[in-house]
């Protein structure tokens, strides 16, 4: 159920549509490489999101077994060969552990292997791994399945047991993420729910998204209202070479601006999810949205495509 370049915050709103809907009994998760390189993530959202999935699996079965996985690029094998963590793996690592659910380290593995001239980041693959480094990555959690299993009377009885759900460690993480349709809004004739005309907007798209209706304009000052439930509301959207930036207020605050441009966005309809308010009373909600006039330098548009909204 993975979607390439989304973080943790992505992964927590769609998580029931895309995964619990399927009824897992054994979920595998990794988001440790795109929520340093791609999201940028502080140590806050690294928690949230991952609490989020984590806390709604659990909530979905309690007797679902989890395990995180911690992949690895440049920047996170320098700091873990200096001996420290990156801000990503050791957020989703507390995580883990609060909830108590198994983890691999493939990043701390792949780190000290080097450091021990016993593997090389080439023969690895890099942050997408080579088979050589998928090899590493499925060792380990085949190991991590024979402790597992390593006490003979769990063979007696192997039916699933619920596990204990422990209080939130941050009252604002995302386990009550969703996505609300583009349609749920109330919108002027400037916005239009279809599929883009794709053929005719300049920069790369991944097939997954070009057959998908989603809320588009790229008229500035284009407004829409939406009402919502919950403590914080965003926007996932791709954001391409056009991408613009949104003015919006929630309950009459002042309004503030969000810039759905991001550096991957140059050459790619790049899938991001962009919170604009967190720390919401919880309750019912109205967002009024419009598009700026003033864009990123780097972006050559106003666009705004939105796939959903997303609400916690």
């Amino acid at each position: 159920a993975a979607i390439s370049s989304t973080c943790s915050t992505t992964g927590a709103h769609r998580l029931a549509r895309d995964v619990l809907a399927a009824q897992p009994d054994l979920l595998f998760v990794e988001f440790a490489v795109n929520d340093d390189q791609d999201a940028s993530h502080s140590d806050r959202e690294c928690r949230r999101g991952m609490e989020g999935v984590l806390r709604q699996a659990r909530e979905s079965n309690p007797a679902m077994d989890v395990v995180v996985t911690h992949f690895v690029n440049p920047p996170m094998l320098e700091l873990l060969k200096q001996g420290k963590t990156p801000v990503s793996s050791g957020g989703h690592e507390e995580v883990a552990n609060h909830y108590g659910v198994s983890t691999i380290d493939l990043a701390r593995e792949v780190a000290e292997r080097i450091n021990a001239n016993e593997l090389t980041w080439k023969v690895y693959g890099g942050t997408h791994p080579k088979p050589a480094g998928n090899r590493v990555a499925a060792d380990m959690i085949e190991q991590l399945l024979d402790a597992a299993w390593a006490d003979g009377e769990q063979f007696q009885d192997v039916s699933p047991k619920p596990h204990r759900l422990p209080r939130e460690a941050d009252s604002g993480n995302y386990s009550k993420g969703k996505l609300l349709s583009g349609e749920k809004a109330k919108f002027d004739n400037s916005w239009v729910f279809a599929v883009p005309a794709w053929d005719s907007i300049p920069g790369g798209k991944r097939g997954r998204f070009t057959e998908l209706e989603m809320l588009c304009t790229a008229v500035v000052g284009a407004e829409l209202t939406l009402e919502f439930e919950g403590q914080a509301v965003g926007l996932y959207v791709l954001a391409g070479p056009d991408a613009g930036r949104v003015e919006y207020s929630v309950d009459g605050s002042e309004f503030e601006t969000a810039d759905l441009f991001h550096r991957f966005s140059k050459g790619l309809h790049y899938p991001r999810t962009v919170m604009l308010a967190t720390g919401l009373d919880p309750g019912p909600h109205r967002l009024v949205m419009r598009v700026a006039k003033d864009r990123n330098q780097q972006s050559k548009g106003n666009a705004v495509r939105i796939l959903e909204f997303v609400t916690n």
